[in-house]
């Protein structure tokens, strides 16, 4: 389980491409010194299980069904991650919960700024648009947010000083591809519901 609030920006070292799965390491010193081998890491939003740790050095394991549901394939040599190792029991939820299993990708479809905020438009699949509403919760590139606004394309949030700071959201531009998550408690809500309405119709 994570919250949403990035703990630090890692730096990929590299990226080893195998048939279908890539093992993807980064720098992240402050991680690495409170993570042990088999540990969970989100990266980008991502849960990952870390498969090495050694001088301030994460490596881990992303096989094709992660590949397909996320970005992490398109990470290259020296670009920049969002990570945030999994919440521990006494930690404080500063975000939201946020289980690490990416719903799907969405794509930046503006990125303006209105006074000291950043607001970023994001065109998400339509599948997860039902779970979207204004003032509720959703997970951008890993990052804790709360939904600004919704369309019928997509969302949109507004990124204050101290986020753009800290995570990789200041580097975003129109057409790139965001990892998202959905907040599961509404997930189970629909769950929950739907044999209500479908006995009630």
């Amino acid at each position: 389980m994570f919250t949403g609030i990035i703990r630090e920006r890692g730096r990929v070292t590299s990226v080893e491409r195998g048939e279908a799965a890539i093992r993807l390491c980064l720098e992240a010193p402050q991680t690495a010194a409170q993570v042990a081998i088999g540990d969970s890491v989100a990266v980008n939003g991502v849960c990952l299980t870390a498969v090495a740790v050694e001088d301030g050095t994460l490596a881990f394991d992303a096989v094709p069904e992660t590949l397909r549901r996320s970005s992490l394939g398109r990470l290259e040599t020296g670009a920049e991650v969002n990570v945030e190792p999994a919440l521990r029991v006494g930690e404080a939820l500063g975000g939201h919960y946020v289980q690490g299993h990416v719903d799907g990708v969405g794509h930046v479809r503006s990125v303006e700024t209105e006074g000291a905020d950043v607001v970023v438009r994001v065109d998400a699949p339509p599948e997860l648009l039902r779970y979207l509403v204004e003032k509720g919760s959703v997970t951008v590139e890993g990052v804790s947010l709360t939904v600004a606004g919704v369309d019928e394309r997509g969302f949109s949030v507004a990124l204050i000083p101290h986020t753009l700071a800290e995570t990789t959201l200041d580097a975003l531009a129109a057409g790139d591809p965001v990892n998202l998550e959905v907040d599961v408690l509404a997930k189970y809500v629909e769950r929950l519901v739907a044999p209500r309405l479908r006995s009630s119709a």
